[in-house]
């Protein structure tokens, strides 16, 4: 009777949510790290609501695990860079070039910290003859699919629109100028992804009560046993899972998900229990393709 009554109160809240156009919800396109890991991709988020798609960062890999995740390719107009990271921006030509040649009819509209217009403009260049060929040979399309607008945008909102409004805010990642994290508040929900960063007073301030928080993390024992070298950069650039605790005893999400995975030879299930050791709510380690309502 109970699972009963638990299956007829999902089916009520999806068709109300489905009536309502909104279903605001989370796909891991990628929850990896520079580490060349063949089940993980590069970070990339997909924030889902009605028929809008909305991508947090640009690892390696993203459009075809966007393909993958049924994802069309004409639904890929907008995308969010936490920071100019290799591994958080080198799928970013594949996110211009790839899905005008699938679909993509309108132009990609890009935000991000201050150097992602330097750094969109060299990647332009770097394919003019890509583009050349496309844009004025024999192949069909639509050229407007090739262009793109890249914009360096400051802590606050930085985008609204039909569906969802966002919101930057600057977090600490070791050397960085400027690295950011992102509120995407819907209409039925309010996501949070950290981007890369250590524990943040930021983001806790920001993230409050959100329905979603999705979070960086790495292994506190793995970190006990690299060489002093290694653990110096990670403490100054990442956050350890008993710290991502604290953050989530804080903000007191619905919902913790863990991305951007280190653990540095420990198991899920370590890396889970270091991180409640101060969290007691739910908390999820993130696999690619994962959705999450």
């Amino acid at each position: 009777m109970h699972l009963v009554r638990l299956i007829f109160v999902f089916t009520c809240a999806a068709a109300s949510a489905a009536a309502s156009g909104q279903d605001t919800r989370v796909i891991l396109l990628g929850t990896g790290t520079p580490n060349p890991e063949p089940d993980r991709m590069g970070p990339a988020v997909a924030v889902v609501s009605g028929d809008r798609v909305y991508i947090v960062d640009c690892g390696p890999g993203l459009v075809r695990r966007a393909a993958q995740a049924g994802i069309r390719m004409d639904q890929l107009t907008r995308a969010f860079i936490t920071h100019l990271h290799s591994d958080h921006t080198a799928g970013y030509p594949d996110l211009i070039l790839t899905p005008p040649n699938a679909g993509r009819r309108e132009p990609l509209e890009v935000f991000g910290p201050p150097g992602l217009r330097a750094m969109t403009a060299h990647l332009l260049q770097a394919y003019r003859q890509d583009f050349a060929i496309r844009l004025h040979s024999t192949q069909p399309g639509e050229p407007r699919g090739f262009a793109v607008a890249a914009h360096d945008v400051r802590p606050g909102e930085i985008y609204r629109d039909g569906q969802v409004r966002v919101v930057a805010f600057a977090v600490p990642h070791g050397a960085w100028k400027y690295a950011y994290g992102y509120r995407f508040e819907a209409k039925d929900k309010v996501i949070v992804i950290s981007g890369d960063t250590t524990y943040s007073d930021a983001l806790i301030a920001a993230a409050k009560g959100c329905d979603i928080l999705v979070h960086e993390v790495y292994s506190q024992k793995g970190w006990e046993a690299r060489t002093p070298d290694w653990r110096k950069y990670h403490a100054a650039y990442h956050t350890s899972a008993p710290d991502v605790g604290r953050v989530a005893a804080q903000v007191r999400p619905k919902k913790l998900v863990l991305y951007h995975l280190l653990p540095m030879e420990q198991t899920d299930d370590e890396v889970l229990g270091e991180v409640r050791r101060n969290w007691g709510g739910e908390v999820i380690y993130g696999k690619d393709l994962d959705v999450i309502r």
